[in-house]
């Protein structure tokens, strides 16, 4: 699949042109709504993405907004495409929200974790380990059906057309023995193995380098091909995630990646740690 051609992008990508078109046209979303005879929260929850947006709905707010000809069939056709469902679907009660459907369709994916290897290089047994400590009050079918699903997102980075892949953790993650010695020689493993991926990049940040940026919390930076479709900074949580548009926030967090970056051992050191702590795990396991 060619990178951003994703439901989810296509969706976004509709409700920025429907938000748009609104505005040009002069009018507010209760305007809209009576119109059209439907809620307010509904126009609003088209306008930002959280729900589709049906070909007749959209034709109808089009229509409203003096929109037809080419330019309205093009976009009631958008419609059609954002409603195509995606392999994450099957996994409805693990992903909520949008966040798989961005980062299927992401062209370029920066990450920063200060305690957990990141989900996409997590191993079947580390992300066990994780899902079942965070998640005490699930039953072992949940937790398995979370880590099922953790896996097939991780199938994104051997993709024909992968996303270039950029995470920085913090030194911390190769010495929290998650899952105990032998997982997380396991783990580190095959943290050396994605390095070594063309579109993958992996730094750490040593204890000796003192604060960071990346103190303030885990996030990751989702970039998209199209000019239309904006960076989108999503900060994780055990409650839900947050996701950041506007341009001063994105560049924020833009900045502090690069200042990650900066301050974590260069890729070949860093891969020389990670071995290290490997080989550690290895010795204290046999």
């Amino acid at each position: 699949m060619t990178r951003g051609q994703g439901p989810t992008v296509r969706r976004r990508r509709l409700a920025g042109e429907l938000r748009r078109l609104r505005e040009a046209a002069d009018l507010t979303i209760d305007d809209v709504a009576e119109r059209l005879e439907c809620s307010a929260s509904k126009v609003s929850r088209v306008e930002t993405g959280n729900v589709g947006v049906t070909p007749r709905d959209a034709r109808d707010m089009l229509g409203l907004y003096g929109v037809t000809g080419q330019e309205a069939d093009a976009l009631v056709q958008l419609a059609r495409e954002a409603r195509k469902r995606g392999w994450w679907h099957a996994y409805s009660e693990v992903f909520t929200g949008t966040f798989v459907g961005l980062e299927a369709d992401a062209s370029s994916l920066r990450a920063y974790q200060a305690l957990l290897v990141p989900g996409l290089l997590q191993t079947r047994r580390y992300a066990h380990a994780v899902i079942r400590a965070m998640r005490p009050d699930s039953t072992e079918t949940e937790v398995s059906r979370r880590v099922e699903a953790r896996l097939e997102r991780q199938a994104l980075l051997q993709d024909a057309h992968p996303p270039e892949y950029w995470a920085v953790v913090d030194e911390a993650v190769l010495h929290r023995a998650v899952g105990g010695a032998e997982v997380m020689a396991e783990q580190l493993w095959r943290m050396v193995d994605i390095a070594a991926l063309p579109h993958a990049t992996i730094q750490v940040v040593p204890f000796g380098g003192g604060a960071h940026p990346g103190m303030e919390g885990p996030f990751l930076i989702l970039g998209f091909p199209e000019q239309a479709d904006h960076d989108v900074v999503y900060v994780d949580s055990t409650n839900g995630g947050l996701y950041l548009e506007e341009d001063s926030e994105v560049h924020r967090y833009a900045l502090m990646f690069d200042h990650l970056r900066a301050a974590a051992a260069k890729p070949d050191d860093s891969l020389d740690m990670i071995e290290a702590a490997a080989r550690r795990f290895e010795k204290h396991d046999n």
